[in-house]
């Protein structure tokens, strides 16, 4: 009986520890799954292979990740601790700032939330480039830690729908909103960046009126995003393209090539990227690697360096380094380039007609120096290069034959940009609403193409709903394949992961955001490069013995159009009592001011032009310049306040000559000061300047002091 009893006892015994097995199998899974929805690891950011490992410095910060089991993954910053295993080499702050002690050894930095933990070697070697005799340096470097669970880009577009990877290739603006500037986030926006998994948003100069506001915007669409940090981008070139109202006012990137500095270049790309940053602005459409050879160009002009490749080039270069220091992506347009044209993209189809050894020569040149130095994306161009792409099309406008833009050429973005010129970066169109791309093709045709063709991101793309859907479409019917999407998704979040574009889940509290972009934003540093640049970019073109002025002139004239009273202000400084005259015709100018000119002991004559049409001879605005030589025996001195080439239409009329580049308040002053011979000008001529014959004027690299 007890035989029987005891083998019953270990049967039930034998049921129970099944069941529990079973049971504890079940909960496991039950666990596992609900960790497949949450948090599936803690990683050290800086192990992922995509992630910028560089040590500079004696502090620098450490940042973990959360890793989902649904594949993306956000910065965690609380409820995590840090830990150095030889503080003897380095220690680390509960917010993962390590400080360095000098001493060379290794030591493991580790983080962990109490579940997971994840660890980071840090090496510091005695650095034998040293020639101090003292005390050797130190030279710390970081060893990432490898596995399968640091690939978490890969692993996040492995679990990413389709309507998200696309979402991550579009880039909308929001300019406007039933009529009124978007400057705040509206629950609309807010649900269409969530609705279409936004990659990213473009702002414009109508979104970002003051630092706070901006920063509050830009603090609103991080929190909109989902998943993945989105890339905020602007084009803050510098010059006539500047969108921050509240931004520093630097001259722009043809100042920068008449100063010839590499040095002033790196600080100009790396205060503006200071001041993006401190908004939460993470990329650029910045610089313009145009090289601008052709005088009649209507929508480069200043925005670019120059007329010489290899000065563009060295320029760009430096402006993107400093851009991209300050954890800025820097964007090189507009590929292959935009320089030697006659048309407005904005406004129609320019042409290129040079042949690939030509451009390679010319146009591709500071491009190919910007991708060597690792740029983060290029910008493409509506623009056609009919010996490098033949291929026809037809227009939706004029039912006629046209030559497919770069921006919708696979041989260009795909066989040439990637094949021959081996770019690895994002490749970004230029904005799919210009009338180069909408006057001939459907919406959803152009964005089709475009990522046939190789782009990336399709900016501000002519109907969001229907690109997304169509692109989807494209997708669902083999017309796209999924591999040529999953590849662009590749390249976006390496770009964020970069960059450390990530979403956050305890973002830095608004009021610090403010606080910190009001002390960048327009900074005292950054308008000391402003001036700098402008005072050492006035180029001096002409002087037949008339400069510098004396403060104690007796009379001065100063006559103009567009921007007379910032020129006329810049004057008074020195000659408080010189009179101010608004004339862009000789017809608007009385009687009365045609007697002030010529009583004048001097006249300043400022001229503004943008178009080919401006500076034509016969145009209003030139013709006055003669008018006012033919009424006047006094000294006529000339202030090209925008494009240098205004002189073509009045060098033989003026006895002097200035060319400052822009209508920044910065640029006047140093004019005006060069006038006066307070600032000595240096500037050489980035472009030449020829007359209406083509026959040189003013050769590239001319500039005269005032000795």
């Amino acid at each position: 009986m007890k035989s029987v009893k005891k083998t019953v006892v270990l049967t039930m015994l034998a049921v129970i520890l099944a069941v529990s097995h079973l049971l504890t199998g079940i909960t496991g899974n039950l666990v596992q799954a609900d960790e497949g929805e949450g948090v599936k690891d803690l990683i050290i950011f800086e192990n992922v292979p995509e992630a910028d490992a560089e040590v500079s410095g004696e502090q620098f910060q450490l940042k973990a990740l959360n890793v989902y089991g649904e594949g993306h993954f956000t910065l965690k910053t609380e409820g995590v601790t840090w830990e150095s295993s030889n503080k003897n080499v380095a220690s680390v702050e509960d917010d993962g700032t390590v400080t360095l002690s000098g001493q060379p050894g290794r030591t493991f930095i580790k983080v962990s939330d109490g579940e997971h933990t994840d660890r980071i070697a840090l090496h510091s070697k005695v650095d034998r480039s040293s020639n101090d005799r003292g005390k050797p340096d130190t030279k710390p470097s970081l060893i990432k830690q490898e596995g399968e669970k640091y690939n978490v880009i890969s692993h996040a577009i492995n679990n990413m729908t389709l309507e998200e990877k696309v979402g991550q290739m579009l880039m909308p603006d929001f300019r406007n909103w039933n009529g009124e500037n978007v400057t705040e986030m509206l629950p609309e926006i807010e649900q269409l960046v969530k609705d279409y998994h936004l990659g990213g948003v473009i702002l414009f100069r109508e979104n970002v009126v003051t630092t706070e506001q901006t920063a509050e915007l830009v603090a609103a669409y991080q929190e909109a995003a989902e998943k993945f940090g989105l890339l905020m981008t602007i084009d803050q070139e510098g010059g006539i393209v500047t969108r921050l109202q509240s931004g520093t006012d630097f001259p722009g990137n043809m100042a920068l090539g008449a100063t010839r500095s590499e040095g002033l270049s790196y600080d100009v790309g790396h205060a503006i990227g200071e001041e993006l940053n401190s908004l939460g602005i993470n990329m650029n459409l910045a610089p313009v690697l145009d090289v601008n050879n052709n005088p009649d160009n209507p929508v480069i002009g200043v925005r670019s360096f120059g007329e010489d490749p290899d000065l563009v080039g060295e320029l760009g270069v430096a402006y993107t380094k400093g851009l991209q220091d300050t954890g800025v992506a820097a964007t090189a347009k507009h590929f292959p380039g935009h320089g030697d044209t006659d048309v407005d993209s904005h406004l129609g189809l320019p042409e290129v007609p040079h042949d690939i050894d030509r451009l390679f020569e010319v146009e591709l040149s500071p491009f190919q120096q910007a991708m060597d130095a690792d740029i983060d994306a290029i910008m493409t161009a509506h623009v056609t290069f009919p010996k490098i792409d033949a291929t026809k099309v037809i227009s939706e406008k004029t039912g006629q034959e046209i030559a497919l833009p770069a921006t919708l050429s696979h041989t260009v973005l795909t066989d040439l940009m990637r094949g021959e010129m081996n770019y690895e970066g994002v490749i970004i169109t230029d904005a799919m609403n210009m009338q180069a791309i909408s006057d001939h093709f459907g919406p959803v045709d152009a964005a089709i193409r475009t990522v046939k063709a190789g782009s990336d991101i399709v900016l501000m793309p002519v109907g969001l709903e229907d690109v997304a859907k169509g692109l989807l479409d494209a997708v669902e019917a083999g017309e796209i394949s999924e591999e040529r999407v999953e590849a662009s998704v590749e390249r976006i979040l390496t770009l964020k992961v970069n960059r450390g574009i990530i979403k956050e889940e305890s973002p830095q509290p608004l009021n610090d955001k403010i606080t910190n972009a009001q002390a960048v934003v327009g900074s005292d540093d950054h308008k000391m490069t402003e001036r700098e640049v402008a005072e050492k970019s006035v180029t001096l073109v002409k002087n037949d013995g008339v400069l510098p002025l004396e403060p104690a002139e007796e009379n001065i004239v100063v006559i103009g159009g567009s921007y007379i009273s910032s020129l006329g202000q810049a004057v008074q400084t020195y000659r408080p009592d010189a009179e101010v005259i608004r004339a862009s015709s000789s017809a608007a100018i009385t009687d009365a001011q045609w007697n002030q000119i010529r009583q004048a002991d001097k006249v300043i004559v400022g001229t503004t032009t943008a178009t080919v049409g401006q500076r034509a001879a016969s145009s209003a605005q030139m013709a006055m310049v003669r008018n006012i030589a033919d009424e006047t025996d006094a000294p006529l001195i000339a202030i090209g306040i925008r494009n240098p080439y205004d002189v073509m239409a009045y060098h033989n009329e003026v006895d002097a000559y200035v060319a400052q580049y822009g209508f920044r308040e910065a640029s006047f002053a140093a004019s005006a000061a060069t006038l006066f011979g307070e600032n000595a000008p240096s500037g050489q001529l980035p472009v030449t300047i020829p007359d209406y014959d083509g026959n040189v004027l003013y050769e590239f690299g001319h500039g005269l002091s005032l000795d």
